[in-house]
């Protein structure tokens, strides 16, 4: 019977949370799962009359396990047989067992891997003496003892397929030995202290299909990898420097793709348009240059585009999000743009999520905005709109404090489209009925207990004094994380 490899891969959104696990199935080709699962997952038991675990493979076991402090497993006769969460093996033809899935961390209740002694645990050598290893997973097991990544792991490459040292306080560089394991899928090092550059040894794992290297102190450029295959790429938060690679266009089946809080410098590559399956883009907190890359506009799939705190000014183009149907959420906070908020924003249909503060905007809100029936949180504050605000009151109920408009001195609410119950640090704009010719509005102003207490009359909306207004600074509460699904079907 033929087996293949179900990987699914759960990616939250950086700015709600980091973790992005890999949990991989053995499926047969009728499509019901055997009894083996590698991990991370529950652990199970066998039973079988004659069945046994390699002797070799369950003496290196016996030390691997006294390498992290969890000296009981020695007690175990069989590790295949008993009950012990982190193990799986699998039977050859003649009915002997061989391990070929080691987890260690505590996850979660729900997966109760053997836990390490954070103060003496150590990755053995031993680990070189399981030849039928798939998937090995250490999860905050080194932190008060801080290692360099054993250049020994690259022995594995004829079986590995998934290696995970997530949050092991892990020193020192990337060892070029990883390129060695060629059959490797799944690449996890995130959060550790790993520092050097990325090698280029990498680009010999072809297959490779998530590659996390983010919460590290890596630096230098980001090199010219190619991974046909590749679904997840997230080197966030390191000390990288120099523009991002023309090859990344070349990534055709990526979902994932997350290059935030770096040094990187000069436009985002042209060549992204590519990347029809690309769901997140976040290359927030850079020092990328503009312009806007019109090929942004056919990435039909992507549901987040954050690209806050570069200085890509000066302006938007007013159709550069025409056709991203599919966006949900835009955060283009403080990035020195200038002019109008684009008309092509009121035509994506599924916008939840619009972040534009922090910039120099200015003009007038479009109309057309009241159409963006999903919209849940809007930031235009601490720029230089104008005129009064086209949402209904329905929507702006609905944001409350989630729609940030403070510190645009033009800016003034219909009376019809307010509840004086909030304060959004603008008030009501009125026309004045001999005067309104001249274009003189009356803005009344309101406390958070909703009385008046200041009213301005100015001879135009951009004279509106905001002296004395309370000010409800909001904070974004966050949108609930969205969940993205790559499936991949692999003959073993």
């Amino acid at each position: 019977m033929k087996n293949y490899r179900l990987t699914l891969t759960l990616l939250t959104l950086p700015f709600f949370s980091r973790l992005a696990l890999s949990f991989t199935v053995i499926m047969s080709d009728s499509g019901v799962p055997s009894t083996l699962v590698d991990g991370p997952q529950t652990g199970f038991s066998m039973k079988q009359d004659g069945a046994r675990t390699d002797t070799r493979q369950q003496e290196a076991v016996y030390d691997i396990m006294r390498a992290t402090g969890n000296d009981w497993a020695t007690d175990i006769p069989d590790v295949c047989r008993g009950r012990w969460h982190g193990i799986e093996c699998m039977p050859d033809e003649n009915n002997v067992y061989h391990v070929v899935s080691l987890s260690f961390g505590a996850l979660s209740d729900d997966t109760a891997f053997p836990t390490c002694d954070p103060t003496r645990s150590y990755i053995s050598h031993s680990i070189t003496k399981l030849p039928h290893l798939k998937t090995l997973f250490f999860y905050r097991c080194f932190s008060y003892n801080p290692q360099r990544i054993p250049a020994f792991l690259g022995q594995l490459g004829p079986t590995l397929q998934t290696l995970v040292l997530r949050e092991n306080g892990h020193v020192g560089p990337i060892p070029n030995e990883l390129g060695n394991l060629t059959r490797l899928e799944v690449l996890d090092l995130h959060n550790n202290n790993l520092n050097g550059s990325i090698p280029l040894s990498l680009n010999r794992i072809t297959g490779l299909k998530s590659l996390d290297l983010s919460g590290n102190k890596l630096t230098g450029p980001v090199p010219n990898l190619v991974f046909p295959s590749l679904n997840v790429l997230d080197l966030s938060q390191n000390l990288l420097s120099g523009p991002i690679p023309p090859t990344l266009g070349a990534y055709l089946s990526l979902i994932k793709l997350d290059f935030s809080r770096n040094h990187l410098t000069g436009p985002i590559p042209e060549k992204t348009n590519g990347l029809k399956d690309l769901m997140l883009m976040d290359m927030s907190y850079n020092h990328l240059s503009g312009p806007f890359p019109k090929s942004l506009k056919t990435l039909t799939s992507l549901q987040a585009l954050i690209l806050k705190g570069n200085p890509m000014g000066p302006t938007i183009p007013n159709d550069q999000f025409q056709g991203m149907t599919g966006l949900m959420i835009l955060i283009l906070s403080n990035m020195n743009l200038h002019g109008p908020i684009p008309e092509s924003l009121s035509k994506l249909p599924n916008l939840r999520v619009v972040h534009l503060d922090g910039n120099s905007l200015n003009g007038s809100i479009p109309k057309s905005f009241k159409n963006l029936k999903n919209l849940s949180e809007l930031r235009l504050n601490d720029n230089g709109l104008s005129g009064p605000v086209p949402l209904s009151r329905e929507m702006v109920w609905r944001m409350k404090r989630k729609l940030g408009l403070y510190n645009n001195s033009g800016l003034c609410f219909d009376e019809n489209s307010v509840d004086s119950t909030f304060s959004f640090g603008i008030g009501l704009c009125e026309e004045e009925g001999s005067s309104s010719s001249s274009g003189s509005r009356t803005v009344q102003h309101f406390s958070m207990n909703g009385e008046k207490y200041v009213t301005t009359t100015s001879s135009t909306m951009n004279n509106v004094s905001s002296d004395g207004v309370l000010v409800a600074v909001t904070r974004w509460l966050g949108l609930s994380a969205f969940v993205l699904f790559a499936f991949a079907f692999i003959p073993l």
